[in-house]
Order: structure tokens, then sequence, then C-alpha cells
């Protein structure tokens, strides 16, 4: 099957593993746009992230936070709102006043899968957002804890079908990105695992490093200091194509799960009624920032693929993965209560 989708204090850097600061490239001091504030002047902008510090999502938005501070003259500062797969923080960024002092990070649950996950959200994800741009495509990486005896996704499945209670695997969180790679597997392959929801990605490594659970889909960003390490395995990713951080790793569907393709993504969004100029000059600047070499440098060095584009755009392509997770939703019986 096809799939192409897509983690509140103000946190401290040291909330952050160091390993994964410094794999991510991102320096100590910009974890701290909040105590920048006095010092640059002017009233900073909240930016809303859905998921704890520590994966994908956080690194992200820390990176764009502070690329996009510089070129509107104030700090945006990350406010970190985990909770109920991203809506949560969705349901406070809908609520936020729509004056451009306000920005979202959301990600394919929140604007395209949840509406078909849970029997009701206290937010429209089209009608109380002002779309600004897309920021990244990402793939994931399968990895299981060394004990786990395959050591290729042919091994993993035959040993999961022999054993359908043995396995556990963590996720983000429920309707995450890591959940949702896990569940078209599982479709996709026959196989019955136990999903073991988290909060952060971060945590639920933590777990697998530790062999309480025994694999993860992760992205790229966070898997690789661990695949380094040797304190898990990868055994294919969930792309189009090898990446370059494993190009040792097979694909899904080469690694025998013909069809199988799952890539997530994230966006920046603004409350609904986001004056046009306002939108206009916020995705000139996310354009900017998404487009810059250092960020496409970034990237790339993390397993990640900018994709800068018009608010135009970015409405469409929501609207396209919000059909396509509903197909999806229909074929796999996926549920959050």
């Amino acid at each position: 099957m096809v799939y192409i989708g897509g983690g509140g204090n103000l946190n401290m850097p040291e909330q952050l593993p160091r390993r994964l600061v410094l794999a991510s490239g991102l320096s100590l001091p910009a974890l701290w746009p909040a105590r920048r504030a006095s010092a640059q002047g002017g009233k900073p902008i909240r930016l809303i992230v859905p998921y704890p510090p520590g994966g994908i999502t956080d690194l992200v938005a820390r990176r764009v936070a502070d690329a996009m501070g510089q070129r509107q003259g104030r700090p945006v500062v990350v406010d970190n709102r985990p909770g109920a797969g991203g809506n949560l923080a969705a349901e406070i960024a809908a609520r936020a006043a729509p004056d451009g002092d306000t920005l979202y990070v959301g990600f394919a649950g929140t604007h395209a899968m949840n509406v078909s996950l849970y029997p009701r959200l206290n937010y429209d994800p089209v009608r109380d957002f002002t779309p600004l741009g897309l920021l990244i495509e990402s793939p994931l990486a399968l990895t299981v804890h060394p004990s786990v005896p395959a050591n290729s996704l042919a091994e993993l499945t035959a040993y999961a079908k022999a054993h359908p209670e043995a396995l556990a695997f963590g996720s983000s969180g429920n309707g995450g990105a890591s959940h949702r790679a896990l569940e078209l597997y599982k479709a996709d392959a026959g196989v019955e695992i136990l999903h073991v929801p988290y909060r952060g990605a971060a945590a639920s490594n933590t777990d697998l490093l530790s062999g309480k659970i025994q694999g993860m889909f992760d992205t790229l960003i966070t898997a690789m200091p661990n695949i380094q390490s040797r304190g898990v395995r990868a055994l294919a990713v969930t792309g189009r194509q090898r990446a370059a951080l494993l190009p040792d790793v097979p694909t899904m569907a080469e690694a025998g799960l013909d069809g199988y393709l799952f890539v997530t993504w994230l966006g920046l969004l603004a409350p609904a009624g986001l004056p046009p100029a306002q939108q206009e000059r916020l995705n000139a600047d996310l354009r900017a920032v998404m487009t810059d070499p250092a960020m496409a440098e970034w990237c790339a060095r993390n397993g990640l693929e900018p994709r800068p584009s018009s608010p135009e755009e970015f409405a469409s392509y929501m609207a396209a993965e919000t059909d396509r997770f509903a197909r999806f939703v229909r074929q796999t019986g996926m549920r959050i209560e």
C-alpha cells in the first residue's frame, strides 16, 4: 500500500538528549529563543509544536524558528504542547488571534489523518487555519533492538507471524507517523505487533534501547545516533528510494513488501483570518528559509527533504493527503477512541 502523510511549557534545552542535539546540528544557544527576546526587542512570535522535545517535529521547528526570527526581526519562541495525537496543539492554535503573533507546526496527523481517526475533533483542520507552506518530507527507518532475531524485513515478518505475541513496537504517540507506519506494515504484511504509544520519540527510543520494546518506525533524524552506536538495527526505510544516510539499507519495497511507501511531512500554519498581506510575507520568509543552502545541508544531513511551497500548493497538498488517509483508514481499520 502507498501512503504519503504524516508530535505547555517552554522547554529548556537540557530536556533534549545532548547526543541528539549535536547530531541535529542545532547549537545550544539556538535552544534559548525566549531568553533572546528581551535582547532583540519586539514581541516574540509563539510557535506551537504538537510534540515534546527530542523528535523530528521539535527539531525542525527550532531550526525554522531561529531562521524565521532573523527574517521577521523578532524572536520566534517554541511552545511544545503535546497530547491527543497533536490535537491539543491544533486546538490551541485554532483559538489564537489571527494577528501573526501565533504560528503552528502542523503535520499529517492533525491536518490529514485525525479527521478519519478520531470520532470528534475540537477544531476544523481546514476552516480554522491559514496555510503558510510546507516545511519538509521525511521517510522513516524500521529499527529493532539487537535482541530481535531478525536481520532483514523478511526475517522480521516471519518471526512476527510465528510469534504473534512476542513483539511490541513503540511510537511517538497515537496517530503519529511511527504509529501509522506500523499499522501500514501490519496490514500489508499480515502480522500482529503490539503498539505502545509514548509521549514523543525520545521516550520511545529510551525503552527501545533498553529492550523494553522490540522495535519502532523512526525518523532518520532521531534514529541515526542509535543506529550508528549499534543500539538498534535498521532493517528498511519507508521512502521511495534508499536514504543517503543509510545507503546499504533497502526500502520496504526492495526488502519484499511490494508497494509499501510511507513519507511523513510538516507544514507551517496560522490561525484562520490572518490578513493576506501577513500570509504573503510569512510565506515569502518561509520559502527563503527553506531554500537557503544552509537549511538544505542541514536537512540532507538529517535525512529530511525541504519542500518549499505556496500557501495554495500547501492547501491542495493537505486536501489530497486527507483523501488518501481516509482510504488508508478504511483498509487498515485503524481507529483511535
